[in-house]
């Protein structure tokens, strides 16, 4: 390997831009202890609520090299999906990241393309671990350790040109990449618009989540029916929830816009519950495969519709 880590690290940079990375940094994988504290106090806390992987496989979330033998740098990528969405009033919502193709395949393929440019710039082959949302990875420590972005007090990362609306990927590779790049800060500064628009009070202290009291958690990862609670905790939101960065004004600022790979899905934006409720397994297999509705099945899609349905009709009531 010829060229000199800077050098190298921009080859790269300027290869990622050029496949619609909206931001790409490089880290060694030395312990993080204070991310894997603040991991673990969520999992103690039970603010994790039913997702039961969260609490397997933790030697590995604090050492990433078990995931790779001989793992030198990680890579941490963002892809931006951030577009406008108008939503009809008193109708159900559905998240961006969900009108429009499965991001995992997405994000996976540029990741793979991006591999392919590894190996033509270092001019050697290379032993990669790709990873999207599929190894047990402190995604966002290693993306601000890389120097992408800082996590705001909605949880998520916040890239500064990006703003929030971001899908995160990383490839492990047994190659060192160093750049000397400032550590990022925190930019919510005084600003709580995130915490304070919350309706159900998921975001606590400034940077925790409560999964039990979250949207996106309550209408995509919890897998059995809701309580009378859960139900009127939803409100009009089908699959997901965006308020909380639609509350910030670094989304509504962003430069990066949604890569050109996430093209809406038209028929999604103005669905209706009774569509739903009404949906056959093919009928759903026809509305909803390639995104990431498929993945909770018809069953919990109509769980979720139904309490749109009561919660549209008791808001509509004088």
């Amino acid at each position: 390997m010829s060229e000199r880590p800077q050098s190298l690290a921009r080859a790269i940079r300027k290869e990622a831009a050029r496949l619609g990375f909206a931001a790409i940094g490089f880290s060694s994988p030395v312990p993080q202890p204070l991310a894997m504290k603040r991991y673990k106090n969520m999992i103690q806390e039970g603010r994790h609520g039913e997702m039961g992987y969260m609490e397997t496989r933790m030697e590995e979330r604090a050492d990433p090299s078990l995931l790779l033998p001989g793992l030198k740098t990680i890579i941490s990528a963002t892809l931006s999906y951030n577009q406008a969405v108008e939503y009809q009033p008193g109708a159900p919502k559905i998240s961006k990241y969900a009108l429009i193709d499965d991001y995992h395949r997405v994000l996976r393929e540029k990741l793979e393309q991006l591999v392919e440019v590894l190996n033509t710039i270092l001019g050697e082959p290379l032993t990669t671990l790709i990873a999207v949302d599929s190894s047990p990875l402190l995604e966002k420590s290693w993306a601000e350790k890389a120097g992408l972005g800082k996590s705001g007090k909605n949880t998520l990362l916040m890239v500064p040109s990006a703003g929030t609306y971001l899908f995160l990927g990383e490839i492990l590779l047994d190659r060192e990449i160093r750049e000397e790049r400032h550590l990022p800060h925190n930019h919510c500064g005084s600003c709580s618009l995130c915490v304070e628009c919350c309706p159900t009070g998921a975001l606590v202290d400034g940077g925790k989540l409560d999964a039990t009291r979250c949207i996106s958690y309550l209408t995509v990862e919890l897998k059995r029916e809701f309580t009378a609670e859960e139900a009127g905790m939803i409100g009009e939101w089908l699959f997901g929830c965006d308020l909380c960065q639609e509350a910030c004004p670094y989304n509504q600022q962003a430069l990066v816009t949604a890569d050109a790979s996430f093209a809406l899905r038209q028929n999604l934006r103005n669905i209706t519950t009774d569509t739903i409720l009404n949906l056959t397994k093919s009928g759903f297999r026809e509305l909803f495969y390639g995104t990431p509705i498929f993945r909770i099945g018809l069953r919990r899609l109509k769980r979720n519709a139904r309490a749109v349905a009561e919660n549209l009709k008791k808001r509509a009531e004088p």
